[in-house]
């Protein structure tokens, strides 16, 4: 603690309260080959002022999109939030309150809540939304755990177009479950029905599909969703939220649940995180359904009032019958999301994810044009707001550095992930993307 310090006596006296002589004595079971022999090598002490200047210089070596030019995808994006977010969030009433455990929590939160539920219902077509899990890769897992709880099977089937660390974060959920994990290839980009009818079974829990993928192509969802269910499986459609202004709805082509990273529903890039995960799914699910939910009912003067409802969690002393280990949410991330799509409603939110496919497939084409012929679609399939294009000469790394040095983050090379695509680039395009900066990095990488 910077400004907890104790004193020699402070310690002397918590010592004897435990019953140790020294601080030696307090460490003992720790090995002496494992402890430091020296003192710590630090730096002299710096004044308040000095601090304050040393971690300015520090977040100056931070670059972001308030002075470059994002194209970075793969899970996070740089889409437009409306200033009445950040004004309404950041009230007093929401900002600084404590994520509510209890059926005490405050109405105001409560009702946020179940505005929020309200809207991801509405967004994704399922009859009911939990508060918010902690991002979408822990949704995702969630939602698999769901699955193989409510069927009693054993084998979750998912493809490698799936976002990599949803597929690591899962593994790590199931690593010492009694359950398989199946991955299947999608070498042209997206998932082939005919591929997942020979990998499904009677002991298939679910079919969890990312769409749009990770590589920003269309999967074709209705005859998934078909497959799945043919065996009586799951199926969980992993979204992006802004891809619903134009795409079908999961509920309208049979998913049983939806998860989905909400961070591009008002919520700004900030470096990683904290990001919002969303969960929803049909009634009968209903009661396995992790987290909180929040519901409307009348008082004894029959007055509107919220709740929390079905909690079923470890914070209720449920232990092994709880459905989840999830016991709390992102409250405000899930209030920045429903302050941004009731500003957006159904029109605004259909304008912006037309522009990002509108701006996407022109700047494919551009680059594809600019590179004379070096650069090539990895995927002849359909794609929404990213794509992915192949370097021949296999300098993607160059690339990118070649874009930073002129002020844009220019995408995100995929051999990190895979292998077999290092020669690819996955490249993003929101509504805020503007032709001159389109028009500038074609020009940028162009010299090369």
């Amino acid at each position: 603690m910077a400004y907890l310090f104790n004193t020699p006596e402070d310690q002397q006296a918590m010592l004897a309260a435990i019953g140790a002589a020294s601080l030696d004595d307090l460490f003992a079971m720790v090995p002496r080959e494992l402890r430091l022999a020296r003192e710590l090598d630090l730096p002299p002490a710096l004044t308040e002022m000095e601090l304050w200047h040393h971690a300015q210089k520090l977040a100056a070596q931070n670059r972001s999109c308030r002075e470059l030019v994002c194209f970075l995808g793969g899970g996070a994006y740089d889409h437009f939030v409306p200033a009445v977010v950040d004004q309404l969030a950041a009230r007093g009433e929401f900002y600084t309150s404590y994520t509510p455990y209890q059926a005490e929590a405050s109405k105001g939160n409560l009702q946020a809540f179940f505005e929020y539920q309200t809207l991801i219902t509405r967004l994704t077509g399922m009859d009911v939304s939990n508060a918010s899990l902690y991002d979408g890769a822990t949704a995702a897992a969630e939602a698999v755990l769901l699955s193989l709880a409510a069927t009693g099977r054993r084998r979750v089937v998912l493809p490698e177009s799936l976002h990599p660390a949803y597929r690591q974060v899962l593994a790590t959920y199931l690593a010492h479950l009694d359950a398989e994990l199946v991955t299947l290839p999608t070498p042209q980009g997206s998932l082939l029905p005919d591929d997942l009818a020979q990998a499904v079974d009677e002991q298939t829990a679910c079919v969890l599909v990312q769409h749009p993928n990770f590589f920003g192509v269309l999967e074709e969802m209705p005859a998934l969703a078909s497959l799945a269910k043919r065996c009586g499986a799951l199926f969980i459609a992993a979204v992006d939220p802004i891809s619903l202004g134009i795409l079908k709805r999961p509920g309208d082509y049979g998913a049983d649940l939806v998860v989905a990273e909400g961070q591009s529903l008002g919520n700004p890039l900030q470096y990683g995180g904290p990001y919002l995960g969303i969960m929803a799914c049909r009634e009968p699910l209903m009661r396995r359904l992790p987290g909180r939910i929040a519901g409307q009912t009348t008082d004894r003067h029959g007055r509107t009032c919220y709740v929390l409802t079905l909690q079923t969690r470890e914070q209720h002393i449920r232990r092994e019958r709880a459905t989840s280990n999830i016991c709390t949410n992102q409250g405000l991330l899930a209030l920045r999301a429903a302050i941004y799509l009731a500003v957006m409603g159904p029109q605004g939110l259909r304008e912006a994810a037309t522009l990002c496919l509108y701006k996407s497939r022109y700047l494919a084409r551009r680059l594809v044009e600019a590179s004379g012929g070096r650069l090539a679609p990895a995927f002849q399939r359909p794609t929404f707001k990213e794509f992915v294009l192949r370097d021949r000469s296999g300098r993607v790394e160059a690339l990118v550095e070649q874009g930073l040095a002129a002020g844009y983050l220019a995408g995100v090379p995929l051999g990190r992930w895979y292998p077999q695509w290092a020669d690819g680039w996955l490249l993003a395009v929101t509504e805020q993307r503007t032709l001159s900066e389109m028009e500038g990095l074609c020009a940028c990488l162009a010299g090369m």
